[in-house]
């Protein structure tokens, strides 16, 4: 693209002149100018006072466009059309603000930021102009459609053997602006590869059996299938959830989760001892030999803390489930814990689920 005549010796003035001047924001400004110029013509199919057989309509004078790039706020003009529209391609909706800006804008939000302070933060970026709130939702619902896409996409793409859910109470902005405590619920799976993947998240009130459920079942209807172990804590909504949602699928509950109900039975002086003895559960070799130390734990500890024998009784089965799959899988499926189930990346010790590993025994 040549700038005409008129447009170099203003940039060239503009170079002479200096005084005041930011040169490189008069420069995007000529450039950005010419690129809606040309576009407009070749829309109109005439340049301006131009008299050509192609001519489809007449420009009607322009509108004001105010616009953020890296080097300040640069105000253009935008022919508007007697006949029909016209917004330049240069101005694409996520054009007018650099992507960096973008990106903040939207974690700000994300964060609970009230649409004032994300202007303030914006103008305190160098962006003279701030932004509106009417912008800060346009950007965000850009977001929302992005997360929304990798919330429903279909999940048939292979089986996922072990399927992790936990829950957790962040501060979220609802629908009407205002930024609440809400149960996050996300689930992980393990695929058949050795792979994890995020299969799906929801917020909801409170983590109640209904909640759970519609959450569970979504899953389903996206095509996750092929689920051995459930692995989560015991919340009573969610467990009830899972008996009609996962029926058929063992349900490992959380180790970590359970030591810390454990734990609130002992005195804290006490704490350490306990839940080291009980770590020496997990330290078989085998299924069996799980069992019987289990037993002998439970009775260990029963002796001085009493509480503890019918805890350990109720929970046997659920926290041994782990037992029924691959010695090789034990690290990564008795617990929803990062740190005590292992890294999320695949390793010699999360080795791929293969037709030959005995059938779970829910």
């Amino acid at each position: 693209m040549a700038l005409p005549q008129s447009a170099l010796s203003e940039l060239l003035e503009a170079f002479r002149a200096g005084d005041g001047v930011d040169l490189i924001r008069e420069s995007v400004h000529l450039v950005l100018q010419e690129l809606i110029e040309a576009e407009a013509t070749e829309r109109i199919g005439a340049a301006p006072y131009e008299r050509t057989e192609s001519r489809v309509t007449d420009r009607n004078g322009s509108r004001a466009k105010l616009i953020s790039t890296k080097a300040g706020d640069v105000e253009l003009r935008i022919p508007k059309l007697r006949k029909g529209s016209f917004f330049p391609t240069i101005l694409e909706p996520r054009r007018r603000i650099d992507q960096a800006l973008y990106a903040v804008v939207m974690e700000a939000y994300v964060h609970g930021v009230s649409t004032r302070s994300v202007d303030d933060l914006v103008s305190a970026l160098g962006i003279d102009s701030g932004i509106s709130k009417s912008e800060v939702s346009r950007i965000c619902a850009g977001l929302d459609e992005t997360v929304g896409a990798f919330r429903t996409r279909p999940l048939g793409h292979t089986e996922f053997p072990y399927v992790y859910l936990d829950a957790t109470y962040l501060n979220v902005r609802n629908t009407t602006g205002q930024v609440v405590s809400m149960a996050v619920v996300v689930a992980t799976g393990i695929a058949a590869d050795g792979s994890r993947e995020v299969l799906g998240l929801d917020v909801g009130d409170s983590e109640d059996e209904t909640f759970w459920r519609g959450f569970l079942t979504s899953l389903k209807q996206r095509g996750l299938q092929g689920v051995r172990l459930v692995i989560s804590d015991q919340h009573a909504g969610l467990v009830k959830a899972l008996k009609r949602s996962f029926q058929g699928a063992g349900h490992q509950r959380c180790r970590v989760h359970f030591v810390r109900n454990l734990l609130a039975h002992v005195p804290k002086s006490h704490a350490d001892m306990v839940a080291a003895v009980f770590r020496t559960i997990f330290a078989q070799p085998d299924a069996q030999a799980v069992s019987q130390t289990w037993d002998e734990v439970r009775d260990q500890l029963a002796k001085s803390f009493p509480k503890i024998g019918p805890l350990m009784d109720e929970a046997k089965a659920e926290v041994t489930a782990f037992t029924a799959f691959p010695r090789a899988h034990w690290q990564k499926i008795w617990s929803t814990n990062p740190q005590s189930s292992g890294s999320t990346r695949r390793s010699s010790a999360a080795p791929a689920w293969s037709e030959s590993s005995p059938t779970p025994q829910p």
